[in-house]
């Protein structure tokens, strides 16, 4: 991509991104602003994964127990929220009995067009062990219910189960989900928005006369902003509805030539789910609703990952950038979506044969060091739109991360009497590396002009001289 084509995505964006990235030809060295405040805190529990409800057909996943796991989520972030959801959660069934059987697989990926589903168990010991695992790791839960195949019946049965049993871990309930992809698979051509609403609403007071204390939060949908706006404008209905989601993934499917490396590594990746254009849509239902938004499920390609791509260094890169732009717009968190050995799943492997982290893990954990900190207004001018600055207030002390996707070393020169010293750096050895990533602290020189290096993410600590 050259960069002319650079600078037209960029300017659809700009607008709605507070921290403004301009590439200037003339200028050899690029200049950081720095403003005030722009928003309350980044959500203790902004960082999220997301995982097929069908994992918990194995009860012995989601647990205490599974030690690796926890160690590996605490490792993540300290707070942060699971959703399970997926197109798994469309074949699901509640059921008290415990398990007679052996699970029917040790570990569930994510949904693709290949994967073949069958209809999975979610039992009792399965909720009661995912509760211990939510304790274990201090994290909370969106829990996914299944509307595409399943009954109102079992439903409120699920639902009245999963809020005894994960009490305040239970964030909220998703009827659904991608409701505005079962035309033509669960419902008929015709089936729109209103269609959606009018089943969820009898979802809904089902469940909510046998469970009161559920909170809800949806639309949970793919990439039809028209349900998203059609939901948050019967909001108002219902006060039990806590959160607007909906999903997001930078390119897709994964067959398609240009779900590449280069282009998932552009200022916006074409096949993309949510296009800059589209933010005010997204903007506005907020407003209407009165509620923040939460994207539930994403991550770089859909349709599984893209070999070669979303298992490398570069998803490490487009994680962090991603991540602190949707900190920087104000939302309420990001879960990304993974599981099994999925090539784009965060947290790849197996308990019985061990758990690794990939790439993409370094990237959202990059990121997560700013949860509970506050956004502050910046611009970068005379860079390239790659590369991507974010400023951040923790109580009182400042930081910049600054996420370069060139292959070229970037020069910043920092407002007058604001030196910055490098603090933690994210590289690998090469941009397509798929191992050898490493989140490093560093102690660099304290430096009123700072150089990142190609294809890295560093975060400096600023202050200002005496």
């Amino acid at each position: 991509m050259n960069r002319r084509t650079f600078l037209g995505a960029f300017a659809a964006a700009a607008a709605l991104h507070s921290s403004r990235l301009m590439w200037g030809k003339s200028q050899a060295v690029a200049s950081l602003e720095i403003g005030d405040a722009a928003s309350n805190p980044v959500p203790a529990d902004f960082i999220g994964l997301s995982y097929e409800s069908a994992q918990l057909a194995n009860p012995g996943f989601f647990s205490p127990k599974n030690r690796q796991l926890v160690t590996i989520f605490r490792e993540l972030a300290p707070h942060g929220n699971l959703r399970l959801g997926g197109g798994s959660s469309e074949y699901t069934t509640y059921s008290d009995t415990a398990p007679t059987e052996p699970p029917p697989f040790e570990v569930f990926g994510p949904d693709t067009s290949k994967t073949v589903k069958h209809g999975t168990i979610t039992s009792r010991i399965a909720l009661r062990n995912l509760r211990g695992f939510l304790d274990a790791v201090d994290w909370n839960c969106i829990y996914g219910l299944n509307l595409g195949q399943g009954t109102i019946e079992n439903a409120v049965h699920e639902s009245a189960a999963a809020q005894q049993i994960l009490g305040p871990r239970l964030l909220a309930f998703q009827i659904g989900n991608e409701p505005d992809s079962f035309r033509n698979r669960y419902r008929a051509a015709s089936y729109g928005p209103e269609d959606y609403l009018a089943e969820w609403t009898r979802f809904h007071d089902a469940i909510a006369k046998t469970t009161p204390a559920a909170r809800f939060a949806g639309p949970d949908i793919s990439n039809k902003l028209s349900y998203l706006t059609a939901f948050a404008e019967q909001v108002h209905k219902f006060p039990d509805v806590v959160l607007l989601t909906s999903h997001y993934y930078a390119m897709g499917p994964s067959g398609n030539p240009q779900a590449t490396l280069e282009n998932l590594l552009s200022a916006e990746p074409k096949l993309t789910t949510l296009k800059s254009r589209d933010l005010p849509i997204l903007e506005r239902a907020q407003t209407i609703a009165h509620l923040t938004y939460r994207m539930s499920e994403g991550n770089s390609c859909w349709d599984g990952g893209k070999p070669g791509v979303s298992d490398t260094f570069a998803s490490a890169l487009w994680a962090a950038g991603y991540t602190l732009t949707c900190m920087e717009r104000g939302w309420a968190g990001v879960n990304f979506h993974g599981g099994g050995n999925g090539f784009y799943t965060p947290v790849a492997g197996s308990p019985s044969t061990g758990l690794v982290r990939r790439p993409e893990f370094f990237g959202i954990r990059f990121a997560q060091r700013f949860a509970g900190a506050k956004v502050l207004n910046s611009t970068l001018r005379g860079a390239d739109s790659r590369v991507q600055s974010f400023v951040f207030d923790h109580q009182g002390k400042r930081e910049l991360a600054l996420v370069n996707k060139t292959d070229e070393p970037i020069t910043c020169s920092l407002p007058e009497r604001v030196d910055a010293s490098a603090i933690v750096k994210l590289h690998a050895p090469a941009i397509d590396a798929k191992d050898d990533v490493a989140l490093s602290s560093i102690h660099g020189p304290s430096e009123n002009e700072i150089t990142i290096a190609a294809y890295t993410a560093t975060v400096y600590r600023l202050s200002s001289p005496k």
